[in-house]
C-alpha cells in the first residue's frame, strides 16, 4: 500500500465516500461509503489520524470526487478564488512539479487544463498555458503511448471536464502526426499544439454542459457554438497573442475544405490538423444525447474528407496514432477483450493487455498479447461501454511504457 495525503477541502460532506480514509500508518479512518456530515466531524478525524490519507490505487477515485466537489463550487456562485483554494493535495495536485516525473498526475492535468480555460481572462494565461503545452510535448516525447492511453480513458470516462480533456487530446494527437509523420518543424509543431489546446476558448462552458444535455442546442447556444472560432481568436489576442497563424489557424478550424496539405498556407495547414483530430476526438466522448463510438470507428470517420476521398491529414493521423490507439479496447482471435497499451509496428497490430478472459470473466492479472501473431490477432473494436472492468490509470499506464534502452534520448 502507497499512501500519498488528501486535503480536507477535497472531502464531499453528505455524501458516501468514494474510498476508505487512512492515518499515516494506513490504519483506518472511515470505510469506503461512510458519510461524514459535518466540517467538525472531519476535522476531528483528520486531527485524530494525522491527516488525511488514501491508497495511490483509490486516487483516480478520489479525483473524481474532488471535481464534484469543484462543480458544486461552481453552482453554488463560489468565486475563482474560493475555487482555486480547494485543493485536493499538496502532493497529487498542489505541490508536485511534473519536471522530471516520469509518472506524470494525468488527473492533475486534466484539472489544470480546465483551470485555464475556465479562467481565460486571468493575468497569467499565457504563462500557464505554455507550461501545460510544455508538460504535455514532454510527456508526449517520453512515453506517446501512455499520453494517448491516458487522454482516450479519460475522454471516454469524464464529462464534467470533457472540453479541457477533448483539447489536450487533440493537441497530443496533433503533435504526434506533426512530429512522426509529416515531420513539421518543431516551432511548427508547437504552434500547431498550442492552436489545438486554445481552439474552443471561446465555449468552454458550453462545450462542457452540452456533454450532459439531452436535447438538441438552443437557438442561443447554436449562436455561441457557429460563433466560438472566431471568439476563441479574438479572446487570443486580447490576452497578447500575437502569432497570426496561430489565430488564423484557430479562427478557421472548423473549415471543411478537401486537398493536400501542400496546397495550403501554413495556417491553413494547421487548421487542417486540427480540424480532423477534432472530429475523431469529439466522436469517442460520452453525451447524454448519444453514445461514444468506438475508436476505431472515429478514426476510418477522418480518414476520408469531405468528397469521400482518402484524407492525407485524417491518414497522418491514422498513422500517427494506429487505427487501435492505446487507451482503447478490442477483441481477439481469442475471444478475449483487451485493452490497447502500444502502438505497434503498422496501424493494426498493437500491444495489448487483457482484461477479460474468454469466458467472459475479469482477469485478476493483465495478459500481454502482441496482436501481430495470428492466434492473438484483433477481430474487432469494442466501445468503452460495452466494457464493464474498471480501468486503474495508476496500474495499468506502467505497462506503456517504453524500456529506457529503446528511448531515442
Amino acid at each position: 500500500m502507497h499512501l500519498v495525503p488528501v486535503s480536507v477541502e477535497s472531502i464531499r460532506l453528505h455524501q458516501p465516500l468514494p474510498f476508505p480514509l487512512m492515518d499515516r500508518n494506513g490504519v483506518l479512518l472511515a470505510k469506503r461509503s461512510f458519510i461524514i456530515d459535518s466540517r467538525e466531524d472531519l476535522a476531528d478525524i483528520a486531527q485524530r489520524g494525522g491527516g488525511l490519507f488514501i491508497d495511490v490505487a483509490d486516487s483516480e477515485a478520489h479525483h473524481r470526487a474532488y471535481v464534484g466537489r469543484l462543480h458544486g463550487l461552481v453552482r453554488d456562485g463560489k468565486s475563482l478564488g474560493e475555487i482555486a483554494e480547494a485543493k485536493v493535495t499538496g502532493d497529487l495536485l498542489g505541490g508536485r512539479d511534473n519536471q522530471d516525473d516520469e509518472r506524470p498526475d494525468w488527473l492533475d492535468l486534466q484539472v489544470q487544463a480546465n483551470a485555464l480555460l475556465r479562467d481565460s481572462s486571468a493575468v497569467h494565461f499565457m504563462e500557464r498555458l505554455d507550461k501545460l503545452q510544455s508538460q504535455l510535448r514532454r510527456h508526449s516525447l517520453r512515453n506517446p503511448d501512455g499520453t494517448l492511453f491516458a487522454l482516450i480513458h479519460l475522454s471516454a470516462t469524464e464529462v464534467r471536464m470533457y472540453s479541457a480533456t477533448h483539447a489536450m487530446l487533440v493537441s497530443v494527437m496533433c503533435g504526434l502526426a506533426a512530429r512522426e509523420v509529416l515531420k513539421w518543424p518543431e516551432a511548427q509543431e508547437v504552434r500547431l499544439c498550442m492552436a489545438a489546446l486554445t481552439m474552443n476558448l471561446g465555449m468552454t462552458g458550453l462545450q462542457d454542459q452540452l456533454t450532459r444535455q439531452v436535447e438538441a442546442p438552443s437557438p442561443v447556444q447554436r449562436k455561441v457554438i457557429d460563433e466560438h472560432a472566431s471568439k476563441s481568436a479574438d479572446m487570443l489576442a486580447d490576452m497578447g497573442v500575437t502569432d497570426a497563424d496561430w489565430l488564423e489557424a484557430v479562427r478557421d478550424h472548423h473549415t471543411h475544405v478537401p486537398g493536400r496539405l501542400e496546397s495550403r498556407t501554413a495556417p491553413q495547414q494547421i487548421a487542417r490538423v486540427i480540424q480532423r483530430a477534432d472530429m475523431f476526438a469529439a466522436r469517442l466522448a460520452p453525451r447524454a444525447s448519444r453514445v461514444p463510438i468506438s475508436p476505431a470507428a472515429a478514426m476510418q470517420a477522418c480518414y476520408f474528407d469531405e468528397n469521400r476521398q482518402v484524407d492525407e491529414t485524417g491518414a497522418a493521423l491514422i498513422k500517427a496514432v494506429g487505427i487501435y490507439q492505446p487507451g482503447s479496447f478490442v477483441r481477439l482471435a481469442t475471444d478475449e477483450v483487451a485493452v490497447v497499451i502500444k502502438r505497434g509496428l503498422n496501424t493494426s497490430t498493437p500491444r495489448v493487455a487483457v482484461l477479460v478472459n474468454r469466458s467472459g470473466m475479469p482477469t485478476m492479472e493483465p495478459t500481454i498479447r502482441e496482436t501481430s501473431t495470428r492466434d492473438f490477432r484483433i477481430v474487432a473494436s469494442v466501445p468503452h461501454r460495452d466494457v464493464k472492468v474498471q480501468i486503474n490509470l495508476e496500474r495499468l499506464l506502467p505497462l506503456t511504457a517504453t524500456p529506457a534502452s529503446d528511448r531515442p534520448w
